[in-house]
């Protein structure tokens, strides 16, 4: 397996790191600027779980993948804003916890 896939998980936990910090400062239903920052770093997130190699991704079913990456599409197009803001919080809390400790373990860092 290359290690140019490395990074991008490195990636994905540097962003997830933003986001707790982020929920550290407020709420982000009720806080514009920090839904804001959320949504970019799900969308990060996102995007760099599409650079992770398929056979990587078979050996953990459990994340779904392509839920992820059509989550990333609902981020960056959805222009008009009307992303519920209870549907991401609802996001972090329950799946975010999982694809990280996913990572961890991809990395050996578990």
């Amino acid at each position: 397996m290359s290690k140019a896939w490395e990074p991008y998980a490195l990636h994905i936990l540097d962003a997830i790191a933003k986001i707790r910090l982020i929920g550290t400062r407020g709420d982000i239903c009720t806080d514009e600027i920090l839904y804001d920052a959320s949504l970019r770093n799900l969308q990060t997130l996102s995007e760099a779980t599409q650079r992770l190699p398929d056979d990587l991704k078979l050996k953990h079913p459990a994340i779904p993948w392509r839920e992820i990456s059509g989550f990333r599409n609902i981020l960056v197009h959805d222009y008009l804003g009307s992303i519920d803001p209870a549907v991401i919080k609802r996001v972090i809390e329950e799946n975010v916890p999982e694809l990280e400790a996913t990572i961890r373990k991809i990395l050996g860092r578990e």
